[in-house]
């Protein structure tokens, strides 16, 4: 606290905490007077300057930020369900108030990455944004890589440890990595995404034998949140992806986030740290509560007008449709070795203007099932997926074939 004192140029004072669950003790000593199990308390209190919301969810959490908002109080929240989903909403209401609007722990923690984008970048155009956002995953892919393990056994493990919730599904199936990119994007690129055209894939059936053939071809498995623009629509995506060993994210490991960013002006950055956590959140948490009162205490006007008028009045920005998207696959196809598999694949790709890279193709066990594994050059997602139902239905092939979207270096 006197740190902090020291920095703002006035003393932070904590009027009200509203929590279900007053009863048990907690790590950090607190007034008694201060507790509440109303949050109508804090909101209604007129003595306070800055709400800080961190109950998480989205319909009790908007109601109680709209009132907030609606009555001139600053807000600061790390919601970032409430973000992605009611964003517009909240945008307007702090637009009208003309109050503050803190947000920088509902992306990657204790990464200021918001503020980079608000300010530190306002001068570029984004062209991408490739992110490793949700630390679970992270942390999952990265032991199933580093270990040759199973998905199932990895993911219990982040359960014991308590990087993964006893419910993962928010984590492993992508949404949390993609409420989190309808933000980054909304606001890179100046205009509300809608959250449900973001095409969401999770990592639930990775299979280890795919990670270790991509390491053979020198390339990491990673959930990745991607975000591209042009031509008037944009590529909103979250999927397991291949990247290249020697790309800066690949490196990224543990349950460690990073965002790697290409702008028209400073060319590539990345944004590296922890993700997630009580103390990386309360970070930036505390990060915007200081930028606001230093607002309040100096008597400048809102920083409202870091938020453009386009993400509250503007159309949503077109999400380009996933069929229509252009990327290099890999392909594991499970088929019976014997001589002209590899050359009926190959001739059900080309009918599909796609043409392969690299081809691994395991020692030859006439008649046993083998893996094919095949890298091909860029084609269009359409194109492959009618590839892919064509393939499946070769006599020749025994099971689904595994395809992987490729991502490289963004230029």
């Amino acid at each position: 606290a006197p740190l902090i004192e020291r920095r703002v140029g006035s003393r932070l004072c904590i009027r009200k905490i509203a929590d279900l669950d007053i009863i048990t003790p907690r790590s950090v000593e607190l007034d008694p007077a201060t507790l509440t199990t109303k949050a109508e308390e804090v909101v209604q209190d007129p003595s306070i300057d800055i709400v800080v919301e961190l109950i998480g969810g989205t319909e009790a959490a908007k109601d109680l930020c709209l009132q907030a908002l609606s009555r001139g109080k600053h807000l600061v929240t790390a919601n970032k369900a409430l973000l992605a989903l009611h964003g517009r909403d909240i945008y307007r209401a702090a637009i009208e108030n003309r109050v503050d609007l803190g947000f920088e722990a509902s992306v990657c923690g204790g990464i200021p990455l918001i503020k980079a984008l608000r300010e530190g970048l306002v001068a570029n155009r984004i062209l991408a944004i490739m992110g490793i956002i949700n630390g679970t995953c992270n942390y999952i892919l990265s032991k199933m890589s580093e270990q040759g393990r199973d998905f199932k056994e990895v993911l219990a493990e982040a359960q014991a440890r308590g990087y993964a919730e006893a419910d993962p599904s928010l984590d492993i199936d992508g949404i949390d990595a993609a409420q989190k990119l309808q933000i980054l994007a909304s606001i890179a690129y100046g205009s509300c995404i809608d959250f449900h055209q973001i095409f969401i894939e999770g990592i639930r059936g990775i299979d280890p034998l795919d990670i270790k053939f991509a390491s053979e071809l020198g390339y990491k498995m990673k959930l990745l949140a991607i975000a591209k623009g042009g031509n008037g629509e944009m590529e909103v995506r979250v999927h397991p992806t291949l990247i290249p060993d020697e790309h800066l994210l690949a490196s990224v490991r543990g349950v460690y986030n990073a965002v790697y960013l290409l702008g028209d002006s400073v060319g590539s950055q990345m944004f590296y740290g922890r993700g997630a956590g009580q103390m990386p959140t309360a970070s930036a948490v505390v990060s915007d509560i200081v930028e606001i009162a230093h607002n309040i205490l100096f008597e400048r006007p809102s920083r409202v007008s870091l938020l453009t008028p386009s993400l509250v009045e503007g159309a949503e920005i077109r999400v380009k449709d996933i069929s229509k998207i252009r990327s290099q696959y890999y392909l594991r196809v499970s088929a019976i070795d014997k001589p002209g598999v590899l050359s009926k694949i190959s001739g059900v790709l080309g009918s599909h203007n796609i043409s392969i890279a690299s081809v691994i193709q395991k020692v030859r066990h006439e008649q046993a099932t083998v893996p094919v594994v095949m890298m091909t050059h860029e084609a269009v997602e359409g194109d492959m997926q009618k590839a892919l139902k064509e393939i499946d239905y070769l006599e020749v092939v025994t099971e689904k074939t595994v395809c992987v979207r490729v991502e490289g270096e963004v230029s």
